[in-house]
């Protein structure tokens, strides 16, 4: 083995963010991506579940500490399951959760064999439903098995339009911060007496997102009047978001508070959501990028992203999994994973090649050490945070697969420019 090679391998095994020169870069991934393959291909059937009781299909879940299935952790993995040819999984997420949806258009975000969780009381489904649809289809060839859905899926929509829609700003909130997923986003909040409160940008960019699938949808079944009305629907919430919480003076996004209009000037990780779809003008998103998500002092850490700015009073990297899990500091691949699809929509190739080789690395020490991933991860050090042993059943490590599989689909779209993901995100 040369000197070179050798460099390159203990890079990977010690999980080292330096890189020196585009040689050692290009070979370095690529031995990365062979590594982070080998250890899914044993990693990766832990989140597929047979289907059981309420659950007709073949189910996803995160597997090790979370046994349920849940809605963006399923739409992440069957995206992933889909870059690696195997797009039936996403269908049979959609058709899992259109199943739940009951007559109000209400669904829940999570689901047993054995019916909805009653989690936090109505405890939504994110926006994420027509897109996996739209993936799912497109892979697949066929749109057919979504028109005996297409009703419970508009209804849907209407539920989340009567119930989370602020018709005075024309944008979307979460009840709280847990419903977001970003458990204890600081551009949120958990407070009882301060429910639905603040319009955020990720729950209306997913929206947006899905107005956008539900008009594709809506076109290859042959609804040309419903294609219409869902186009209209994202133009005008695109429209609301630059008007109410697009910030040009600070070049940033900030989710908004209902009572005042007034922003939240946090800066997490739902504050760039939006940049990876048309939202914004590509030299404002440039801009954002710049000054924000690649400064080492806000978001840009060793390992990854951060999910708060790590000038925020409140950043930590604490190994949190009760009451909620921590979004206030630490790495989460997905997160990451829309981080890496913002940097290649605007051109910030060598940034996001250099952030899929970080990750692949993360993960593939964490495996070497544990036998299996971590949730999170310290954004200063890489060390997995949870769960830890003592946060698992009988104090065993559980571990954690989930989303965490994304990390192979970034490192193939640089290694082997399988790059199909991002199509669906408007990158060709």
């Amino acid at each position: 083995m040369t000197l070179r090679a050798l460099r390159a391998l203990l890079f990977c095994i010690l999980c080292v963010p330096v890189i020196c020169n585009a040689a050692d870069k290009s070979a370095d991934l690529s031995q990365t991506l062979d590594h982070v393959s080998a250890a899914y291909a044993k990693l990766e059937p832990q989140s597929i579940r047979p289907a059981e009781g309420f659950i007709k299909y073949d189910y996803l879940i995160p597997a090790g500490y979370y046994k349920q299935m849940w809605d963006w952790d399923g739409f992440f993995i069957g995206s992933h399951l889909a870059q690696q040819g195997k797009p039936q999984y996403l269908k049979y997420w959609v058709l899992d959760f259109a199943g739940a949806i009951d007559k109000d258009g209400y669904v829940a975000g999570c689901i047993t064999t054995k019916g909805p969780r009653p989690l936090m009381g109505r405890f939504a489904m994110k926006p994420f439903l027509a897109q996996g649809a739209v993936i799912a289809s497109e892979d697949l060839g066929d749109y057919a098995w979504v028109k005996p859905i297409w009703e419970n899926m508009r209804k849907v929509i209407v539920y989340r339009e009567q119930t989370q829609f602020d018709p005075k700003y024309g944008l979307f909130f979460w009840e709280n911060a847990i419903s977001s997923g970003a458990d204890n986003n600081v551009a949120l909040t958990n407070d009882p007496k301060d429910k639905s409160a603040i319009l955020a940008t990720d729950i209306s960019t997913f929206q947006y997102r899905e107005y956008k699938a539900m008009g594709q949808l809506a076109d290859k079944l042959g609804y040309a009047d419903e294609a219409a009305e869902y186009r209209k629907k994202a133009a005008e919430l695109t429209a609301a978001m630059l008007k109410h919480m697009w910030f040009a003076g600070e070049v940033m996004f900030y989710n908004v508070r209902r009572d005042t209009g007034k922003p939240v000037k946090r800066i997490s990780y739902s504050n760039f959501v939006p940049l990876i779809d048309d939202i914004l003008p590509e030299k404002d998103a440039k801009a954002m990028i710049r000054r924000y998500m690649l400064n080492k002092d806000v978001m840009l850490a060793p390992y990854g992203i951060r999910s708060l700015s790590k000038q925020d009073p409140g950043y930590n990297n604490a190994a949190i999994i009760v009451p909620y899990s921590n979004w206030q500091g630490p790495i989460w691949i997905n997160a990451n994973y829309m981080n890496y699809i913002a940097l290649k929509r605007y051109g910030f190739d060598k940034e996001a090649a250099e952030l899929s080789g970080i990750l692949g690395r993360m993960v593939v020490a964490d495996i070497q050490k544990w036998g299996s991933m971590h949730e999170d991860y310290d954004a200063e050090t890489g060390a997995g945070l949870a769960p830890t042993p003592e946060q698992s059943e009988n104090h065993v490590f559980s571990g954690f697969v989930g989303w965490n599989l994304l990390a192979q689909d970034m490192l193939q779209c640089e290694v082997k420019a399988q790059c199909g993901f991002l199509k669906m995100y408007g990158k060709n």
